[in-house]
């Protein structure tokens, strides 16, 4: 996961690019993604209806998006069997998948 204030020296990719990738990577994993405003609350994750949601508040800026995706999907075991774009897996510190 991305550590506060963490430089992305060494990323080619905009953070834009990159939490792109992020939320894809997460719906592919089954969560739906909701951009809203929430004055700054910082959104998070929930399970509701039987589906898996991670709410991201666009006061915050794209790095701390990029954050709160690789929060939530980096705790899921299910982000062991994909193939993660080598930017992310650089930054989230997770290996290939074998």
């Amino acid at each position: 996961m991305i550590g506060k204030g963490k430089v992305l020296e060494g990323l080619e990719m905009h953070t834009v690019e990159l939490l792109h990738q992020a939320t894809e990577i997460a719906r592919t994993m089954g969560y739906e993604i909701r951009e809203e405003w929430l004055g700054g609350a910082g959104g998070g994750s929930c399970e509701f209806g039987g589906k898996k949601w991670i709410f991201l508040d666009i006061a915050h800026n794209p790095l701390e998006q990029l954050e709160k995706v690789a929060d939530v999907i980096c705790q899921d075991p299910a982000i062991q069997l994909i193939e993660l774009p080598a930017p992310l897996r650089k930054l989230w510190g997770i290996g290939k998948v074998a």
